[in-house]
């Protein structure tokens, strides 16, 4: 057999070997640096390069910086775009406290000055929101613009949405159920895990980066256990704040996304014709709850822009990608 041969049945044999844990690179274009926001507490910064204003990205709770891997690059000619991952999260330091929505976005702006940027648009998806709000009211010279994905929310425990008793009954008679618990196959590799997330969670396929953010791998590259412990969930919920949108003076644009039928069925895990009618009467009733929220906040904020996306994921910048990035750049190209 030649030297020649023996180099090709060589490559083919690495082609078709496992991906270990540390072979494995994130193929998005960014760098990665650490910032120190406090004393022992460093968060990811992410930066994705561009020309033009600075755009930061904030994560809904749960995930990090990296699940704009793939939404991010596509707006370097509009913009420089860096992502931040909050503490508790990723590769983040894991502190046991700083959970409040003040502390979160005091981190956020620590960011700012340490990367020098002065007059960002910020984006937040979920609960990036909050901390997108808490800034903008407490340094409401630092950022040019806000973004909200699917973000501009009342998170408190008492505000219409968490008290509704529409919601309330639906709840009582369709409770919420866990995921299935994952199999072997599940835990065999990260696009296994994208699969299953895609099916049981969030409905959208997220990029294997953020999957490796969120669990652990082995070092024969399976998945591992969670990185996040829930109670962290629950400090950064119990940390919320009533929102003061009033306050808000800078160019506001926030998405929506409408609730589909698809998105309900999968929160109960049910296919059932009792479910399905269930379904349809709450998802009715959530558009109508959420276009009169809408207009209320386009009357306490006038300067917003307010794009309703019917049938949308949650994961709005994923499921409708095309429409964010066509009204993002249209906003972005207004600022200038």
């Amino acid at each position: 057999m030649t030297s020649r041969t023996w180099r090709f049945l060589a490559i083919v044999a690495l082609a078709q070997a496992p991906v270990t844990a540390q072979q494995w690179r994130d193929p998005s274009p960014h760098r990665v640096r650490f910032v120190t926001v406090e004393e022992n507490v460093q968060l990811e910064v992410l930066d994705w390069g561009g020309s033009g204003r600075a755009l930061v990205l904030l994560a809904g709770l749960g995930n990090t910086a990296h699940v704009y891997d793939e939404f991010a690059p596509k707006l370097a000619d509009a913009c420089h775009i860096y992502g931040i991952t909050r503490r508790g999260h990723g590769s983040s330091s894991h502190p046991e406290s700083g959970y409040t929505a003040a502390r979160l976005a005091e981190d956020v702006r620590a960011v700012l000055d340490a990367i020098q940027v002065t007059d960002p648009v910020l984006l937040g998806h979920s609960y990036g929101g909050e901390e997108l709000t808490a800034l903008a009211t407490r340094y409401p010279t630092r950022v040019a613009g806000l973004v909200y994905l699917d973000g501009a929310a009342d998170r408190t425990p008492s505000s219409s949405a968490v008290t509704d008793p529409v919601i309330r009954e639906f709840r009582k008679n369709f409770p919420p159920q866990g995921m299935p618990k994952m199999t072997e196959s599940d835990l065999a590799s990260y696009t296994a895990m994208q699969a299953y997330w895609r099916k049981w969670a969030v409905g959208v396929t997220l990029p294997e980066a953020e999957m490796r953010q969120l669990f652990m791998a082995t070092p024969d590259g399976k998945v591992s256990r969670s990185r996040m412990p829930g109670s962290l969930s629950r400090a950064i919920l119990a940390g919320v704040e009533k929102p003061d949108f009033a306050t808000i003076k800078v160019p506001v644009l926030s998405f929506v996304a409408m609730r589909s039928v698809a998105d309900c069925l999968r929160s109960i895990q049910r296919e059932d014709d009792a479910a399905r009618a269930a379904c349809a009467e709450t998802t009715a009733w959530s558009r109508t709850f959420r276009e009169a929220r809408d207009k209320d906040f386009q009357r306490i904020v006038p300067q917003a822009q307010v794009v309703e996306l019917p049938a949308a994921n949650h994961y709005i910048f994923i499921s409708n990608e095309e429409d964010v990035q066509r009204e993002l750049r249209a906003f972005l190209g207004r600022l200038r």
